[in-house]
């Protein structure tokens, strides 16, 4: 018996032993891979050392303490950490490293750049955690150089090459030092509740932030001023890091295809508020379907345009700047960008908005509308149910502003015309606003204005919609007659389009329709016929030889009387001191006397009775078509027209009729 218990406590012994003996050469090991890592900073100039490394083998756990790694350039990037554990580690082959989960504490990043305009940033995360991690074993290797962007280009390539269930912070704090900024006024951002979930092949599943306070110095007008600022549920889904990676590679400049980045990013409530009580809160933000397209953006070729910071750019160097920027717009692809609920508080008063909705595309702003604005104003608050932008080229706005920035260099009218093609159109709705000192509004329920077809800088179509009501003035002269009349508001319903076919060489102003309400309503057609293209030109000379080439096509006027007639037969009325029904016969029957002078072309003397007949019934529709007998030169049209009327209207085949 105590032979065998002599030798089950030897083999005890001896199992210890080697345990402890095992443990002990895996520790070796592992301090032995960690320091030929940080052997590799070494080599390239930088510094880098640790504490005490210990291996848990009953746990497998890994603890590294006291890191401390600086780069070699200047000024140097440093980075602390006050120990990193690493549990139920393994190793199921020579090319990966496996952890169950990862932690590390007491982190510190301290970053500086000495410029103009110098800044020193720090960063301390008490606590990162990391679970289910896979990465790889064994020294990594080194970027290609210390420039930013072989830098930028090492993190992806690693980046893609680790997997993780999740990574997260409670909390990270940074402080932002600009120039001579003391640290007690430094820039301070504090970030809480930071989560990442999913990391595979380069992509992150979600990434989010519970909440991200920060107060900031701004100078205002040579004074310093503290801005405090709160961010809530920051969060982007569906993030593609490797889809970055083609634009810090040369190789593909000539890569026209959109790489998506986001899914989606979203975030909100968002809280600003100044010193001098200003105070914005948006309730919410959203940016759909983000992408990149490295034919535009090309990182190398952006940062290499741009001059130290210590010397301003040349010409230029301006020029190229400007260039790489509108290219910049004409990299980035946006689905939808939604900003929802802005208010913002100021001593004149609230302004809110409900939302600002855009996309972007090829550089350019399919739409950027502004909706629900309510302002204040001297006369009285101001509302726009919607305002909108209609496809704004960002891109080519840049290089234009770049071409004409000199104040001391006017713009030629090409040159004013030109910025009409990087916009497609206007839209309003929902106008709100006082009107003078009346203390009534001016209604605007829509104003729709659409151009294009260009024929150099001057489009060749357009087409205008308009319906709104305004307040009449009573100091106004031209108004006095409608407001003797008992009107106290004038409301305007137009709709007019202006098209020239090229291959016809016509040019039609259609549709042409106007309401006036309680006074009339009109519709209209008129054509002109060989309509060359130097008509649009901007050069005087040119479009004048252009318009002596222009011919008279046909047109037809209906007009619709809704109140007018009377109107103007209660103003004549008056000017006469008659009653209303003497005032009505003696204009109808100036009408007729009129007519009767042009007795020699008897569709004159057919339409000036059909204009009597007009005036003579209240609610009348009058019919005019003007039908050209053969070509008329528009310009000698238009100067016989005054010189003699009845002349040059006998060019034309007159039809009038009248019927209600």
């Amino acid at each position: 018996m105590m032979k065998i218990l002599i030798g089950l406590v030897a083999a005890m012994v001896i199992a210890a032993a080697g345990f402890f003996g095992f443990e002990f050469y895996v520790q070796q090991r592992i301090a032995g891979q960690i320091d030929a890592a940080f052997d590799q900073v070494r080599a390239t100039g930088g510094k880098a050392s640790h504490g005490t490394v210990a291996f848990d083998l009953l746990h497998h756990t890994v603890t590294i303490a006291d890191i401390a790694a600086e780069s070699a350039a200047q000024p140097p990037v440093s980075v602390k950490i006050g120990s990193v554990t690493a549990s139920g580690v393994s190793q199921p082959d020579k090319t990966r490293f496996v952890a169950d989960g990862i932690e590390a504490t007491g982190i510190e990043v301290d970053a500086r750049m000495v410029a103009e305009g110098d800044w020193h940033v720090t960063y301390k995360v008490p606590r990162i955690t990391v679970k289910d991690y896979s990465g790889p074993a064994g020294p990594l290797p080194q970027p290609a150089s210390s420039s930013l962007i072989d830098v930028y280009r090492f993190v992806i390539e690693q980046f893609a090459r680790i997997t993780a269930a999740s990574v997260t912070a409670p909390s990270i704090g940074a402080t932002l030092n600009f120039g001579a900024t003391t640290p007690a006024n430094a820039d301070v951002f504090t970030y809480s509740g930071l989560a990442i979930q999913n990391i595979k092949d380069g992509k992150i599943a979600a990434a989010k932030i519970d909440d991200l306070i920060f107060a900031v110095n701004v100078q205002q007008a040579g004074k310093a001023e503290s801005i405090t600022g709160d961010l809530a549920n920051v969060a982007a889904y569906d993030v593609d890091i490797g889809a970055t990676a083609p634009i810090f590679d040369p190789q593909k400049a000539n890569d026209d295809r959109y790489y998506r980045i986001y899914r989606q990013i979203s975030t909100g409530p968002y809280v600003l508020t100044s010193g001098q009580g200003l105070k914005m809160r948006i309730e919410s933000m959203t940016i759909d379907d983000v992408g990149l397209r490295p034919s535009r953006l090309q990182l190398p070729a952006l940062l290499a345009v741009i001059p130290a910071a210590a010397a301003p750019p040349t010409p230029a160097q301006a020029r190229e700047i400007i260039e790489q920027a509108a290219k910049l717009y004409e990299s980035i692809r946006i689905g939808n960008a939604e900003m929802r609920n802005l208010s913002i508080q100021t001593p004149q008063g609230p302004t809110n908005l409900s939302a600002v909705r855009f996309n972007l595309d090829n550089g350019k702003v399919g739409e950027f509308a502004l909706e629900g604005l309510e302002a204040p104003a001297a006369q009285g608050p101001v509302k726009i149910g919607r305002f909108a932008l209609k496809s704004l080229d960002l891109a080519n706005l840049m290089r234009w502003s770049e071409r004409y920035a000199d104040p001391a260099q006017r713009l030629s009218p090409d040159q004013a015309l030109g910025m009409l093609v990087l916009l497609e159109g206007v839209e309003l709705k929902g106008l709100v606003a006082p009107y003078k000192n009346t203390g009534k509004p001016v209604n605007v329920d829509a104003i729709n204005l659409d151009w294009g077809h260009f024929v150099g800088p001057t489009p060749s179509s357009a087409h205008l919609t308009l319906k709104m009501s305004s307040p009449l003035d009573a100091t106004d002269v031209a108004q006095k007659m409608l407001i003797a009349a008992g009107w106290d508001r004038a409301a305007i319903d137009l709709d007019l389009g202006a098209a020239w076919t090229e291959t016809s060489a016509t040019f039609a102003l259609e549709p042409v329709a106007l309401e006036v309400d309680r006074f009339v309503k009109a519709s209209a057609r008129v054509s002109l016929a060989n309509v060359p293209r130097g008509i649009f030109s901007i050069d005087p000379a040119q479009a004048m030889a252009a318009a002596a080439q222009l011919q008279a096509g046909p047109v037809e006027l209906t007009l619709r009387d809704t109140g007018g007639v009377d109107l103007a037969v209660a103003q004549f009325a008056r000017s006469q001191n008659v009653n209303r029904e003497a005032a009505r016969r003696a204009i109808v029957d100036g009408i007729r006397a009129n007519g009767q002078q042009a007795a020699a072309n008897s569709d004159a003397v057919a339409a000036a009775e059909a204009l009597a007949r007009f005036v003579e019934t209240s609610g009348q529709t009058l019919i005019i078509k003007l039908t050209p007998l053969g070509k008329v030169p528009m310009l000698q049209f238009m100067q016989l027209l005054q010189a003699d009327p009845l002349t040059a209207l006998g060019q034309f085949k007159i039809e009038a009729s009248t019927g209600l």
